[in-house]
């Protein structure tokens, strides 16, 4: 996952990482927990591969990537959730590293296969993140991708978010966009062959109303607890997103969340 300074921090306190705020272990287990199972299936990892799981988080893909018999590192800026990954996983051989998804430092062609499951898509500078995807992949190695969709839920909250956020900083691109096969494409270009893209849906049942998703990722969720940091001192703006994210969430597809699931070999 990706670093951004919260709206609460000031020149005299460090930088908050947007994905240390809440409890994001608590997304992986409970809500996309079988994402990071799909993702190393459809990627076809297993023992003998070396592995890089990309903005890992808290292990959702490395773990499974791992229990298949791969050699994984686990990579991720925030180290707070290296951290809880670390400590919940203590039985498998993960190597988790601190790394910027846009700057990875490993040499090139260094991985079997290249995964990330609703992690990549945060990294600000598309472009960046998906050169480096290519670059540490060696030839004929498998990348794997599962990103949200603009259109499917989690699309749709960020778009209800986005009015009430602050700006995002120059040249950052919108994170659904990974869900959309050709922005995608256009990112990995001719670089990538054997390229297999379905749209697919993730059964949510955790939720028994709009009210309760929103006040869980109103607890958990680094970007949703940013947002209202953001607008604390407006109750008007707390009132209008609280009853617009109840609304998204007791809306027609908030059972079913859509994401692209992607693979692709080196060329």
């Amino acid at each position: 996952m990706t670093t951004t300074q919260t709206p609460q921090d000031t020149p005299t306190t460090p930088p908050t990482p947007l994905w240390a705020l809440g409890d994001y272990h608590a997304v992986a287990t409970d809500l996309i927990g079988p994402l990071g199972h799909r993702l190393v299936e459809a990627t076809g990892i297993d023992g003998g591969q070396r592995v890089l799981d990309v903005a890992a988080g808290t292990g959702n893909a490395s773990v499974p990537a791992a229990r298949a018999g791969a050699d994984v590192v686990a990579s991720d800026v925030t180290a707070e959730l290296l951290e809880v990954g670390r400590r919940s996983a203590p039985d498998l051989d993960i190597d988790w590293r601190q790394d910027d998804a846009q700057a990875l430092p490993y040499d090139d062609g260094s991985f079997d296969a290249v995964i990330s499951c609703v992690g990549a898509m945060f990294a600000p500078r598309h472009q960046d993140a998906a050169d480096e995807l290519v670059r540490v992949l060696r030839p004929g190695g498998r990348v794997g991708l599962i990103s949200w969709t603009p259109q499917g839920f989690i699309g749709q909250m960020f778009a209800t978010m986005k009015p009430y956020a602050p700006a995002p900083p120059p040249g950052a691109q919108p994170p659904p966009l990974w869900g959309d096969e050709g922005h995608v494409l256009s990112l990995l270009g001719d670089r990538v062959t054997d390229v297999e893209a379905s749209r697919e849906h993730l059964p949510v049942e955790l939720f028994r109303s709009g009210a309760e998703f929103r006040d869980f990722f109103k607890t958990v969720y680094g970007p949703t607890i940013a947002v209202y940091r953001s607008i604390a001192d407006d109750p008007a703006r707390v009132a209008e997103l609280d009853a617009a994210l109840a609304e998204l969430g007791d809306g027609p597809d908030a059972r079913e969340w859509e994401y692209l699931l992607l693979t692709a070999t080196r060329a």
